[in-house]
């Protein structure tokens, strides 16, 4: 944690502090949710704040800004007034529009990958392409949190892993099942899942003929096979 980033303290109006002490946040500050992230720009432009962060599992997130209240109100009707203009809302419908001409593009790469990496043969040509569509449409949407939405890795180790992810909770049984809460059991039963998913798209990748009991074949059956 940086020097101005804190834990949510054990009670209202104060923060822990990374060496576990407890703070009182200062006299005439308020706290700025998350929400607004121009808003909240600007405020940590202006001076002195203090994030609030928790952590939940692997994952961080953020409760907000403490900072003086007389700079937040006067920054928010200094935004507020910039947002009301005219060029303001030009500025936001071309943004809006090349965020999703840049999603269209995405997607399409990200089909493109998925295919790429399916890579099956000629003979299950509209299997691939049902598997691929299937796989990008849920993993592809802005804000739906899957690994095809990180920039950490290249596009082509996002689809490998959309696949896997994807096939572990549509063609096996890993969604009901009990695993023992032992530090690394979960990691291990993926594991051997995984190996399972890549044994079967290797059979399609490889075989003219369709493996029976397929679990693919069955996961897109019972797709079909749902009432509307």
């Amino acid at each position: 944690m940086s020097v101005n980033t804190f834990s949510p303290g054990p009670t209202p109006g104060t923060v822990k502090a990374s060496d576990g002490s407890i703070l009182t946040v200062p006299a005439g500050w308020v706290l700025l949710p998350p929400g607004d992230a121009g808003l909240t720009r600007r405020v940590k432009a202006a001076g002195e704040f203090w994030s609030v962060q928790e952590k939940k599992g692997r994952r961080t997130f953020s409760q907000g800004i403490w900072a003086p209240g007389e700079t937040i109100e006067r920054l928010r009707t200094e935004l507020e007034a910039e947002r009301a203009t005219p060029a303001y809302a030009k500025k936001q419908a071309a943004a809006a529009e090349r965020r999703d001409k840049q999603q269209v593009e995405y997607v399409e790469d990200f089909l493109e990958s998925v295919l790429q990496f399916l890579a099956f043969h000629p003979a299950h040509a509209d299997l691939a392409n049902q598997l691929a569509q299937a796989i990008t449409a849920h993993a592809t949407p802005v804000g739906s949190g899957t690994v095809a939405r990180t920039k950490r890795i290249p596009v082509e180790q996002r689809a490998e892993a959309a696949v896997i992810a994807w096939m572990r909770h549509q063609t096996t049984a890993y969604d009901s099942m009990k695993i023992p809460r032992v530090k690394g059991r979960r990691r291990e039963v993926r594991r051997l899942l995984a190996q399972r998913s890549k044994e079967l798209l290797k059979h399609y990748r490889s075989e003219p003929t369709t493996p029976a009991n397929c679990p693919l074949q069955q996961a897109f059956s019972e797709k079909t096979e749902d009432p509307i």
